[in-house]
C-alpha cells in the first residue's frame, strides 16, 4: 500500500466503525453523514482488499482482517492525537512519577489496557498503581492524595471533588453462540425463562436492567451472583446462563470468549462513567496532563 496516496482519514472512519459497530453511530462520532462514512468504508475496503465489516443483526461485525489491524490503527491514531496536542509545562516523556487509580473492573477492562499502551509510548517512565474498586474510603483517599484519580458510575456530590463524564455506555446481554434456546434475537420470554449470572450488589442501588423489568412487573431469575463482571463470560461460555453488562465490556468479552451479544429485550437508559479527583490536585501540572490525556483517550472509545 502506497502511503503517499492513502487518505489517512479512512483510518479514523475504520476506528469509529470498529468501536461503534454501526455506520450511523460512527457517522455521529465523526460528525459526518452516513453516506460519507459508507463511501469511506467502500474506499478502504478497496485499498485493503477485505470487506472489513459484515452487516449482522447486532451491527457491523469485524472480519478477522479487521481485528488484526484494529489495534495498530488505534495506537497510531492515539500517537497522532498526542503529538498534535498543545499541553506544556510537564516533561512527561522523562517523568518517573507514580499515579494511583481507583477503578472498577469496567475501567480495568475497557479503558486501562489501551491507556497503558499509549502511556508506555508517550511517557514510559510513569508508573501506574491500580487500587481496588472505589469503596467507602475513596473520599478520604482522594483528599489525602493516596488516590490520584478514580473512575466511577457515581460522583461524590461534594464541591471539593471535581469530576468529568468521560463516556456514556449502554447494556448488552451475552450468551454462548450455540445456545439452544436463542435464535436470531433475545426475546423477553427467553430472557425471563433462562437463568442469569449477575453482580453481587455493590451499593444500595438496583441494576438498571432490573429496574427496567420491575417497571413492567417482571423479574429475571438470577442463578448465580459474582463479585466482578470478568467472571461472567467464563460462566456463560460453559452454561446456558445469560449475563448483562456494559456494552463496551460485552463486546470485548464476546470477541475474546466466542460469545454472542444481544440487545436486552427491555429498554434501558445510557449511563455515565465519571473520572473523579480532589480539588487539591486540580492545578498540579502533572496531574492535569495525566487526567486530560485520560479524558482524551476515553473520547475515542
Amino acid at each position: 500500500m502506497n502511503l503517499e496516496t492513502f487518505d489517512l482519514n479512512l483510518l479514523r472512519v475504520f476506528d469509529a466503525i470498529y468501536i461503534e459497530r454501526s455506520i450511523s453511530k460512527a457517522a455521529l462520532r465523526l460528525n459526518l453523514t452516513q453516506p460519507a462514512v459508507s463511501n469511506a468504508l467502500a474506499r478502504l475496503r478497496d485499498r485493503v482488499g477485505d470487506p472489513l465489516f459484515e452487516r449482522t443483526a447486532e451491527g457491523m461485525a469485524p472480519t478477522p482482517r479487521a481485528k488484526t489491524i484494529a489495534e495498530p490503527i488505534q495506537r497510531a491514531l492515539d500517537l497522532l492525537r498526542e503529538g498534535l496536542s498543545s499541553r506544556s509545562g510537564f516533561d512527561f516523556s522523562s517523568s518517573t512519577r507514580t499515579f494511583e487509580f481507583a477503578l472498577e473492573d469496567y475501567g480495568e477492562n475497557v479503558i486501562l489496557p489501551r491507556f497503558l499502551k499509549w502511556l508506555n509510548l508517550a511517557a514510559p517512565g510513569i508508573r501506574i498503581v491500580i487500587r481496588p474498586e472505589p469503596g467507602i474510603q475513596l473520599r478520604d483517599e482522594l483528599r489525602q492524595g493516596a488516590v490520584d484519580l478514580a473512575l466511577s458510575y457515581f460522583v461524590p456530590g461534594m464541591t471539593e471533588f471535581r469530576n468529568h463524564c468521560v463516556m456514556t455506555d449502554t447494556l448488552l446481554s451475552l450468551a454462548r453462540r450455540d445456545h439452544p434456546a436463542i435464535a436470531d434475537r433475545l426475546t423477553l420470554d427467553t430472557f425471563l425463562t433462562l437463568g442469569h449470572a449477575a453482580l453481587i450488589p455493590r451499593t444500595k442501588s438496583t441494576p438498571m436492567i432490573d429496574l427496567a423489568l420491575a417497571k413492567r412487573g417482571l423479574q429475571r431469575h438470577i442463578a448465580v451472583q459474582v463479585p466482578y463482571f470478568q467472571s461472567m463470560p467464563v460462566i456463560v461460555q460453559n452454561t446456558n446462563l445469560l449475563c448483562t453488562m456494559p456494552k463496551r465490556m460485552a463486546l470485548l468479552y464476546a470477541d475474546n470468549f466466542g460469545l454472542q451479544h444481544y440487545l436486552p429485550p427491555v429498554r434501558t437508559p445510557d449511563f455515565p462513567v465519571y473520572l473523579i479527583w480532589h480539588q487539591s490536585a486540580n492545578d498540579d501540572v502533572a496531574h492535569r496532563w495525566l487526567r486530560e490525556s485520560f479524558i482524551d483517550l476515553c473520547k475515542q472509545l
